[in-house]
């Protein structure tokens, strides 16, 4: 049970995050759209980064084929990694990258906590039916 509640709980400041992100990404917030200039990337990577952020949250809580949310996890670290690499190539302060390592860190812990979670799950199902049979 305390895994489910972690996996829920890191799982959702992960989903919060890209959320909050995607949302200012398609809203052309003046902050982000000057960082992303700052970066040397173009307006439509901010609109296709705002919905792959959206798919990705879909991904992460609809019930969809294990395949398509491993997807959404690898798309998220790309985007992590990428953000961190293109702060420092631009000579950003450390602490411009705080937030992608945390949510970086944050989402491995969400990938290994679903991992466990649902792997606890079969085999809990397994285990009642063989109670039931018996």
């Amino acid at each position: 049970m305390k895994l489910k509640v972690a996996y829920w709980v890191v799982t959702g400041l992960v989903s919060l995050s890209a959320s909050v992100s995607a949302f200012l990404y398609l809203s052309e917030a003046p902050a982000m759209v000057l960082a992303f200039e700052h970066l040397g990337y173009p307006a439509y990577f901010r609109t296709m980064l705002g919905i792959g952020k959206l798919l990705g949250v879909v991904a992460l809580w609809a019930p969809l084929p294990r395949t398509l949310r491993e997807w959404a996890y690898a798309g998220f670290a790309i985007d992590f990694v990428a953000a961190v690499v293109s702060h420092t190539a631009m000579g950003d302060p450390v602490a411009q990258s705080a937030a992608p390592v945390l949510m970086f860190v944050l989402l491995i812990a969400s990938h290994q906590l679903w991992h466990r979670v649902s792997s606890g799950a079969s085999a809990e199902s397994v285990s009642q039916a063989r109670v039931a049979g018996a």
